[in-house]
């Protein structure tokens, strides 16, 4: 079993605030264009103009409508970004039977070694947030790697040393940092506006950060992001379901 590094010298991350995304997917088309082009294999596509498109996409947004328990309150469009959290206890990095999923100890980002995976799926099993994805073509598991090859790119100008994602967000509602640093500025946007865990209750201790949306009626405390646990919940079960799917085509998968 693969052991986790106990501390990491930095800790890399997002802070994704839900109150300023717009839903434009320009996080999903810049990332799926940057990791096409620089990361690997090309991100494959599967008859993308045909009846049954599909695709691999290391970022997606899902849009939720909300509705408050309060009588008579409006609901509220949400629109949530999801992709690898980069979580400090990683299940995905303890399962993987190759060591092709590792956890980098010096700035904590979760990463794939491509050539040592074998496409087993454990590691989409594993993850409680469907944030792998099987390439249909590569026959490997593909993730997020926080632009790992932009961040520390001396040949790009500073600016544009950040995540793809982030750097193309025009609302500014993606934000790139180190959280091992407490006047860096994703820690102070998380404390300033109490920036939480998904599915806290996973135990994985995710590294990235979700803003809540600020209250806009007359119920100052309430909770609208709860409410979109149990879809991203239930979501990636069918991830893993569609996954078990994709691997009975595979050379000695289930028939």
């Amino acid at each position: 079993m693969t052991q986790l590094p106990q501390t990491t010298e930095r800790k890399l991350g997002l802070v994704i605030d839900l109150d300023t995304c717009v839903g434009c997917h320009a996080c999903v088309v810049s990332c799926k264009g940057w990791n096409t082009e620089n990361y690997g294999a090309p991100l494959s596509d599967q008859e993308p103009y045909g009846e049954d498109p599909s695709g691999t996409f290391l970022n997606r947004v899902h849009s939720y409508e909300v509705t408050p328990a309060e009588p008579d309150a409006t609901a509220k469009l949400i629109h949530f970004p999801k992709s690898c959290l980069h979580c400090e206890d990683a299940p995905c990095v303890t399962v993987c039977p190759t060591g092709a999923s590792y956890k980098r100890v010096e700035d904590g980002i979760v990463l794939v070694n491509e050539s040592d995976c074998i496409g087993c799926g454990l590691c989409a099993w594993a993850c409680p947030y469907g944030a792998r994805e099987l390439d249909a073509k590569e026959k490997v598991m593909k993730k997020c790697t926080l632009c790992v090859d932009r961040i520390y790119n001396e040949n790009l100008p500073e600016e544009d040393r950040e995540p793809a994602c982030v750097r193309t967000c025009p609302a500014n509602a993606r934000h790139f940092g180190d959280f091992a640093d407490p006047e860096s500025n994703v820690s102070k946007l998380t404390a300033e506006r109490g920036g939480m865990d998904l599915m806290p209750e996973m135990g994985t201790k995710p590294v990235n950060k979700y803003l809540p949306p600020r209250p806009r009626d007359a119920a100052p405390d309430m909770d609208v992001l709860t409410p979109l646990l149990k879809p991203v919940a239930t979501e990636a079960k069918g991830f893993v379901g569609w996954l078990d799917k994709a691997l009975s085509t595979l050379p000695g998968g289930k028939n």
